[in-house]
């Protein structure tokens, strides 16, 4: 009899642990469905939202002197490859123009003896204009950059097949640099040369542009405060576009 008593025993507490076993099993398949696992996507996220007192391109207004609101949105990889969209409202004055822009762009940006390389490309397109406008164009890009103590510098070279208005292949060389001074305080500067082939087709000979300015960052956010103009005169310009102008902007990233 204690034989029996002692298997029937063994058994019961064989036939619990099974028991338990399928119970924390049932319960570890009842959670996994409960929280479903998240698409981890490599990279990280990032934009930034910004005000203008106007909206300057390689020194020429595109808003006709008047402000503008900017956004942007990126994903940038430890690679080095990045993505992102930027758009601002513009008005050129002209009917089927439209008055917003997007710029798609894409590129790599990696480091190698100190200096960052840069090689991607910018694609401008303008929603709502008129397509016989041939606002929309795209541009290739490679850029150099690299920090001193005391300065940190670079230059970028642009390059369109086919520039915006038809105006024929086009190439823009910009040189820029940026003077820490006191904490979250440090100035700017720029230089840039613009060359168009179809000169009459683009209302403008070719040009440069130049701005000084000084940014400061507080409390999550960018101030600046720049000078833009460019060795345009009105008659060349067509209009006070291309003249000197104080520019303000505020801008916050996320």
């Amino acid at each position: 009899m204690s034989k029996l008593n002692s298997f029937i025993s063994k058994t019961a507490l064989a036939m619990l642990l099974v028991a338990s076993l399928i119970v924390v099993d049932h319960n570890r398949v009842a959670q996994a469905a409960e929280e479903p696992e998240l698409i981890n996507i490599p990279g990280s996220f990032s934009g930034s939202l910004g005000f203008f007192t106007d909206y300057r391109f390689r020194g020429i207004s595109q808003t006709v002197n008047e402000a503008a609101v900017q956004g942007s949105f990126d994903w940038g990889h430890n690679s080095g490859a990045y993505i992102g969209l930027w758009g601002s409202n513009v008005e050129f004055g002209a009917n089927g123009a439209g008055n917003t822009e997007f710029d798609i762009y894409a590129g790599v940006a990696r480091e190698y003896w100190g200096i960052t390389f840069d090689i991607g490309g910018i694609y401008y397109t303008y929603p709502g204009a008129l397509e016989s406008n041939a606002l929309d164009y795209f541009e290739y890009m490679f850029g150099m950059s690299t920090e001193f103590p005391l300065i940190a510098m670079g230059a970028t070279i642009y390059y369109s097949p086919e520039n915006t208005a038809d105006s024929g292949n086009a190439t823009y060389l910009s040189y820029d640099a940026t003077i820490p001074l006191v904490s979250r305080l440090a100035l700017t500067g720029h230089v840039g040369r613009q060359w168009i082939t179809d000169e009459s087709a683009f209302g403008k000979p070719d040009y440069v542009d130049w701005s000084i300015g000084a940014t400061y960052a507080t409390h999550g956010f960018d101030l600046s405060l720049v000078y833009i103009d460019t060795d345009l005169t009105v008659a060349e310009c067509g209009g006070e576009a291309c003249d000197g102008e104080v520019v303000f902007g505020i801008s916050r990233s996320f």
